[in-house]
């Protein structure tokens, strides 16, 4: 059952609605103070998942060149394209608020699909639950997603709420095939898995903040790479040394 995917679809869900529904009532030096603490919330889970790792060289190859990969590619492009195709079809049924312009209207909603749909916190969260059915990570996810969303929906109005449904049925997929992974790992593979999605929640943190802007998008790829590095490192490599 993906306790935490549902949790974390509804949490936009309600947090879109309430947000469009009293966000007049927020000030923005409330609105920017709560996106800091989102932010440091963030990478304090990455913290916690990066700790229990076993093999970090495994680990910082995985970064490195799934982050290379992805910008190979431009995954992160190709990511805000769909967002962007999202974002289309999801305004024809509901308008454009008439207090905000529609370049900036685009803009930030495309921002927000791509943090609720294919932030590395909220892939690795259903991969991770998929495996072992741990729903932490996306119930603490789910947490900072419903004030996120409030605060977006506060200028965007109820599309972001809507953003829950491709939310819910991209987890969801993640989630089945994680089931199906799970068997061909071992545990060392899933800590280390772990930590490689601590990173992204880091690099999200870094982001949130507006300190750095990681290029989490395109660090996705780490995560599929991660697991076989690291059953290469512990079974080929580390003997070796």
């Amino acid at each position: 059952m993906p306790i935490g995917v549902i949790i974390n679809a509804a949490s936009v869900l309600l947090g879109g609605a309430f947000g469009a529904f009293g966000g007049k009532y927020l000030s923005q030096k409330f609105k920017d103070g709560l996106n800091m603490v989102f932010g440091a919330c963030s990478m304090a889970m990455g913290i916690y998942s990066i700790a229990p790792m076993k093999n970090m060289a495994a680990v910082i190859f995985a970064v490195i060149i799934g982050t290379a990969l992805g910008l190979a590619i431009h995954l992160g492009d190709w990511i805000n394209r769909g967002a962007k195709a999202m974002q289309n079809f999801i305004t024809r049924f509901i308008p454009t608020p008439s207090d905000i312009d529609q370049s900036t209207f685009d803009a930030t909603l495309v921002t927000v699909i791509v943090l609720f749909c294919a932030s590395g916190t909220g892939i690795y969260g259903a991969l991770v639950e998929g495996m072992n059915g741990d729903a932490t990570i996306l119930i603490s996810k789910s947490i900072l997603d419903f004030f996120t969303a409030a605060i977006f929906a506060a200028n965007l109005g109820y599309v972001v709420a809507l953003i829950a449904i491709p939310q819910f049925v991209i987890f969801l997929i993640l989630f089945v095939a994680a089931g199906l992974i799970y068997p061909l790992t071992t545990p060392t593979m899933i800590l280390d898995f772990k930590a490689a999605g601590g990173m992204l929640m880091l690099a999200t943190g870094f982001r949130m903040v507006q300190l750095k802007m990681f290029p989490t998008a395109d660090m996705i790829p780490a995560m599929i790479i991660v697991m076989p590095l690291s059953w290469l490192w512990v079974t080929v490599i580390a003997p070796l040394l």
